[in-house]
């Protein structure tokens, strides 16, 4: 039988399948259904610094309103010292996860202010987070900023939450940085220990009866993972074994995990297969991929990652743009039109 454990974080792990943010593992009872159904690790969802900042606000507010009119009616009200906060209660559920855990358990933040980012990581360390998953996620839309001083910034975070750890952290990372290779090095370099490929944006629509923009949630399909593993195989010969890398989106299968660890990754996360077939459906990922090492001949995981990236391919041109003629010519349509064909 093959041996699928790997080391992701400095974490060992039982085999490289992880659940990544998802519902599911926001709460204690369904992140150990989880846990139970091959889960080697845990990423909670992400907290949000807005969240917080917003319940300040709203919660404010609220005590102030009829202040002006009825001024004693602010000694009704509790100190709001003792009300918990969307970060004291995110605390609370880490807590909890690993209290019931068997696994290692990964925080993830997604922050909007410098303060943010490391007073939140800090937290989460002291609450016993095994490592924690630091979310780039947004979108350079204001004119007056270049590339330069938008990845200089999030160089500058990464430094911060580095020297504000003890433990492990990866980054997830956005598909569009002008310079991914470079990017993803300085990252590296400031001091993260390993990468998340690769955040997905949601993006917005429209309701064409309501006139309005409005947010809905697709999960993701198989054939988003070629865009994590091209990345994947080609930055693990340039950043070395060191960094641990996951690839995230589109993996669906036992061979999605597969082609994940071909290109190098440690472990592949799985968010909407499990939201969609139920945690059980991790049982069926791992036995996937442990068929496939045995059908052939694979002994470990750690034979089979690292095969096909661009440094060992047997043709390396294929994750860069020599291999873009070629795709464009695979397409081969189902239906012709000939003159035999009905016309319309």
């Amino acid at each position: 039988m093959s041996d699928l454990t790997t080391r992701y974080l400095g974490l060992e792990l039982r085999t490289p399948i992880v659940a990544s943010a998802s519902p599911l593992n926001g709460e204690p009872a369904s992140a150990k259904l989880v846990e139970d159904a091959g889960a080697s690790a845990i990423v909670m969802p992400s907290l949000f610094e807005e969240e917080i900042l917003n319940e300040e606000i709203q919660l404010t507010r609220s005590l102030e309103a009829g202040s002006e009119h009825f001024a004693e009616a602010l000694d009704y009200f509790p100190d709001v010292g003792d009300l918990a906060s969307a970060g004291d209660r995110y605390l609370a559920l880490l807590e909890r996860l690993k209290a019931q855990s068997s696994v290692p358990v990964i925080a993830s933040l997604n922050a909007s202010s410098a303060g943010g980012w490391v007073r939140y990581a800090s937290l989460m360390e002291e609450a016993g987070a095994d490592a924690i998953e630091l979310n780039l996620y947004h979108v350079a839309a204001d004119p007056t900023r270049d590339a330069a001083s938008m990845e200089g910034a999030d160089l500058d975070i990464v430094r911060a939450v580095r020297g504000a750890l003890s433990i492990p952290f990866a980054v997830k990372l956005s598909p569009h940085y002008s310079a991914m290779a470079s990017f993803a090095a300085a990252v590296v370099e400031a001091g993260a220990d390993g990468l998340v490929l690769f955040n997905r944006f949601y993006q917005p629509d429209l309701d064409l009866e309501a006139l309005e923009v409005v947010n809905r949630v697709e999960l993701s399909r198989p054939g988003e993972l070629r865009l994590p593993m091209r990345w994947i195989a080609i930055l693990r010969p340039q950043l070395g074994p060191d960094v641990s890398l996951a690839a995230t989106s589109g993996v669906h299968a036992g061979t999605d995990v597969v082609k994940a660890l071909m290109v190098g990754a440690d472990v592949a996360m799985v968010t909407s297969a499990v939201l969609r077939h139920g945690p059980q459906y991790l049982s069926v990922v791992e036995e996937e991929l442990r068929t496939w090492l045995d059908d052939h001949d694979y002994h470990s995981v750690g034979q089979l990652r690292g095969s096909a990236t661009q440094a060992t391919s047997g043709d390396p041109s294929a994750f860069e743009r020599a291999n873009y003629i070629q795709t464009l010519h695979s397409w081969t349509a189902p239906h012709v039109l000939t003159d035999e064909s009905p016309s319309s």
